[in-house]
């Protein structure tokens, strides 16, 4: 596909206008640098019985989850569900899970993760956690990566598009989330104006043991549509930076009517600065409503609390709190480099990529350098901040990562390709074409202050001639393209699921040593727990039955039940004995509307049954366990409501 081809195809993107200016300065990129030969092959091969060097985290995009991928092989090793359910393990169906999933719009089973961001400390990934966002219902998720298991939610209150989220400080002090869509705030009948509209920017207070998050704060600022964001580091650590398109505040045909002006902004923010404001009390205190969903390891079982007040602070009362810096045009990323000196953007519809001086930043606040002040936040003069500008990039620069080499990376969507340019000199030194249409793309570490370099990964939104068709919809791509050399190497590609727009990688060794092989069965402090298999029975409570059951290779305890009637709501708590690693059980029962159970050695969890007809029910294991994982099996005898049938139960041993 040519550069020719990809420009015509992408010009329902670009406004007529815009896009004559970008072709007339810009120009096509030049020759572009073919795959590599030879050895490719065997850079990607991992051998049986080795394991990747990487985990590579992807956003699932409009499939709410995320994926794990090994780099370099690009094989798919897991499906991390996050805010939608999951029938392959009965997430977000079982009473355990379902909390998770809590909002104040009610239970909400789906939603569209953007942004998986790994941990940090001192400015490195650590392996402890990940965080992603929801962008349709604003969320944000932590995920334990001892178990690869969602582990808490919080929903995030006076904000629509949770998007420039869920980026973390430089130590995990904070997760950052924006509003991508300005909206009343408090949410009110006015008319569709933009005047009428505002933004949120949120703080997220994160526990440096538990991991366990709270808002801790909001700023309200003008109802621009902010974007992405990313976390000082080095000399900047303490401020936070946030893209924002659409200062014309349109509301209506925003791909002309948001695009008219030159430059729009960086919001930079002063966090440490705003703690002080927090401690001196200059806050406002907003009724809100939103949930905090936490799920208990020990308890195997999630909560959820509704909230109804967050503290915000005004730009205008708070004197050195936030800073817009001018950036060309409808910006899309924001990334800091690792010595933390230079911020750059990426203008969507840009014709250089602006890069940010922080030092040079300080010294125009200094010297109060503003071109003006909108609500409160002063705007610093584009010149005053600007460290250099990378010519002729390409078309459509989307987002940056770095080598620790003293190199940079960008995403260029329209022209399909990614561009390496040095530091310093803003010199482009490198470009390589990508098939097609790429959106982000990952270096491990590339967002850090120590990238493990090696790799860049290209997430691209079209594969028309990639891969084998699979009807109107095509799988999406990953390509790996070796770093290591002054000339970038495209050695693989390898399909996604979902829609990935953004994803982080971390060496396998960091994360391998703390991985969980089985929930300790001692410690399982379940409700519904049975710890031996003399432990299992069932219990009636008027309508509702309680099934303490337990799974072991290669039976469940009780196998037999009698005196089910139609119409009651039976809960099957199924503990899983085993103490060995990988020896998950399922359970399912014929006619339940709900998905399965997996459960893992020393857990539990509950599938709920309403039987609506007479019968004798099946109900078996799902996940193959042993030589006679067919035989593990029982049933369920289901009688009429009223009738005398007793509550019977056992294993034909008893």
């Amino acid at each position: 596909m040519t550069t020719r081809t990809l420009l015509r195809s992408a010009m329902w993107l670009v406004p007529a206008s815009v896009l004559v200016v970008i072709l007339a300065l810009s120009g096509c990129p030049g020759p572009k640098q073919a795959v590599a030969t030879g050895d490719a092959a065997s850079r990607v091969y991992i051998p049986p019985g080795q394991y990747d060097e990487f985990y590579g985290f992807f956003s699932g995009g409009f499939s709410g989850q995320v994926t794990v991928y090994g780099l370099p092989s690009g094989r798919l090793f897991k499906i991390i569900p996050v805010f939608s359910v999951n029938p392959e393990n009965g997430y977000g169906y079982t009473p355990e899970t379902q909390p998770l999933l809590m909002t104040s719009h009610g239970f909400i089973p789906w939603d569209d993760a953007h942004h998986p961001e790994l941990s940090q400390t001192d400015g490195v990934p650590d392996g402890r956690w990940l965080f992603v966002n929801a962008n349709n219902t604003p969320r944000v998720a932590r995920i334990d990566l001892r178990t690869f298991e969602t582990v808490e939610i919080l929903e995030i209150p006076n904000s629509a598009g949770n998007h420039s989220s869920p980026f973390v400080t430089q130590n995990t002090e904070y997760v950052v989330a924006g509003t991508r869509f300005s909206v009343p705030i408090p949410q009110q009948d006015v008319p569709i104006r933009g005047e009428n509209f505002r933004g949120t920017l949120n703080f997220i207070k994160v526990d440096p043991q538990s991991g366990r998050m709270e808002l801790a704060f909001q700023i309200l600022v003008p109802g621009y549509d902010y974007d992405l964001a990313h976390a000082g580091k080095g000399p900047s650590h303490g401020w936070v930076f946030f893209t924002c398109y659409n200062s014309e505040q349109a509301h209506t045909l925003l791909e002309v009517n948001a695009s008219k002006r030159d430059k729009d902004f960086i919001a930079a923010v002063n966090w440490k600065k705003a703690e002080e404001y927090l401690a001196q009390g200059k806050y406002h205190e907003m009724t809100a409503d939103y949930f905090h969903n936490i799920y208990d390891e020990r308890k195997h079982m999630a909560t959820s609390e509704r909230l109804t007040k967050v503290r915000v602070l005004i730009p205008s009362e708070c004197p050195g709190l936030i800073y817009y810096l001018p950036t060309p045009k409808s910006p899309h990323g924001v990334d800091v480099d690792p010595t933390g000196e230079y911020i750059v953007a990426g203008g969507k519809l840009a014709t250089v990529i602006p890069v940010h001086s922080f030092s040079k930043m300080l010294k125009a606040i200094e010297n109060r350098d503003f071109d003006t002040v909108i609500d409160g936040i002063p705007v610093l003069r584009y010149d005053a901040v600007l460290a250099g500008e990378v010519q002729n990039p390409g078309l459509g620069p989307l987002h940056t990562e770095f080598d620790g080499k003293g190199y940079a990376y960008t995403s260029c969507f329209v022209s399909s390709e990614i561009v390496k340019w040095k530091l310093g000199t803003w010199e482009v030194v490198d470009r390589i074409p990508t098939y097609y249409s790429i959106g982000h793309l990952l270096i491990p570490g590339g967002d850090s202050r120590k990238p493990w370099g090696k790799y860049v990964v290209a997430l691209n939104k079209i594969t028309k001639d990639r891969y084998l068709p699979t009807g109107p919809e095509l799988v999406q791509s990953a390509q790996l393209i070796d770093i290591t050399g002054e000339k970038m190497r495209l050695l693989l590609d390898f399909p996604t699921l979902g829609e990935p727009h953004y994803a982080q990688a971390i060496p396998a060794e960091i994360l391998m040593k703390n991985s969980l092989k089985v929930y300790p069965l001692q410690e399982n402090q379940h409700p519904y727990a049975v710890k031996t298999p003399e432990q299992a029975r069932v219990e009636r409570k008027g309508n509702e039955v309680h099934v303490y059951m337990t799974a072991l290779r290669s039976h469940f305890r009780p196998d037999n039940i009698e005196g089910i009637q139609v119409g009651d709501r039976v809960y099957f708590h199924v503990t899983n004995l085993e103490q060995d690693w990988d020896i998950p059980h399922g359970f399912a029962i014929l006619g339940a509307n709900t998905a399965e159970i997996l459960i893992m050695p020393g857990q539990t969890k509950t599938l709920v049954w309403e039987p609506k007809k007479p019968g004798v029910y099946p109900f078996y294991c799902t996940d193959f366990c042993s030589a006679l994982h067919q035989e593990m099996q029982g049933y369920v005898r289901v009688s009429p409501r009223g009738t005398n049938v007793p509550l019977t139960y056992g294993t034909g041993q008893e």
